[in-house]
């Protein structure tokens, strides 16, 4: 397979469906999918049972139990059970453009990993959107957004492509970071970096490993207008400013010290 494409979730089956009916329309279907999955209860097992008959391309479950935000843990576990030499990462929570992961396999260079963006959504348009809306792809269509409420502003991630997503990528002052909702890079870079650091969990642990691949050498490609998905709302019950403080301290660590390897990543698995 081209790809491995890996997406967190937890208790989520509405959007997490929506998400997976947004892959089984990509232009590229040489991939499989892996649900990193921090601890859902029975109703995503059942979903994603269903789902295996309705789409074309393999689809993994790597579960483990429920111990609070271990996000870190599962996506670890989920890059070991990747039979894949690329690694395309997103969240349970966004839909891909049908042109995703083509767009991903189309950047991909040795020596960089690849960073992208997503379009935040309303809960009312999260909510509205339907299987049909996905696979018409309708969600991504702007007088179809407006027309569902979307305010009138802001909409160059979606509309945008050739000459001017290059361009936009180009001039964006966001910078190229390992995001976790679209992000890519090469397997092996990730084993060698022994993965994502398990002793974060919510805020900036995405980034601490983006952080950690430039230590290694690697560079970092923008692709926040080309690689296009809408991001479904949620409320974030797990943030607590206890976890903002000790990742921030860690990544100030990575930075100071210039850290390649994590002690606890993947060979703690």
């Amino acid at each position: 397979m081209k790809a491995s494409v890996i997406m967190s979730t937890y208790n989520s089956e509405e959007w997490l469906e929506k998400v997976i009916w947004g892959f089984s329309v990509q232009t590229e279907l040489d991939f499989e999918i892996i649900i990193a999955d921090d601890g859902s209860g029975p109703k995503t097992k059942e979903l994603l049972d269903k789902m295996r008959a309705e789409i074309s391309m393999p689809l993994q479950h790597v579960w483990q139990e429920d111990n609070g935000f271990q996000k870190t843990q599962i996506l670890n576990k989920a890059i070991i059970a990747s039979k894949s030499d690329y690694l395309i990462f997103t969240d349970g929570d966004c839909i891909p453009r049908k042109d995703f992961v083509e767009t991903h396999l189309h950047f991909r260079e040795s020596g960089y990993f690849l960073s992208g963006g997503y379009f935040k959504l309303p809960m009312n348009i999260s909510q509205a959107i339907s299987k049909n809306d996905i696979i018409s792809q309708k969600c991504f269509d702007i007088k179809w957004l407006v027309g569902m409420g979307l305010p009138s502003k802001n909409k160059l991630k979606l509309t945008a492509s050739g000459f001017l997503a290059k361009f936009l990528n180009f001039i964006t002052p966001t910078k190229a970071s390992w995001n976790g909702h679209n992000a890519s890079t090469w397997k092996s870079e990730l084993l060698y970096v022994n993965g994502f650091n398990q002793e974060m969990q919510y805020g900036g642990e995405d980034r601490e490993l983006g952080e950690r691949l430039f230590n290694k050498g690697l560079k970092s490609k923008q692709i926040r207008y080309s690689a296009i998905c809408v991001h479904l709302d949620h409320a974030r019950g797990y943030v607590n400013e206890e976890m903002w403080k000790k990742n921030a301290s860690i990544r100030e660590n990575t930075r100071k010290n210039k850290v390649v390897k994590t002690l606890t990543g993947i060979n703690s698995n």
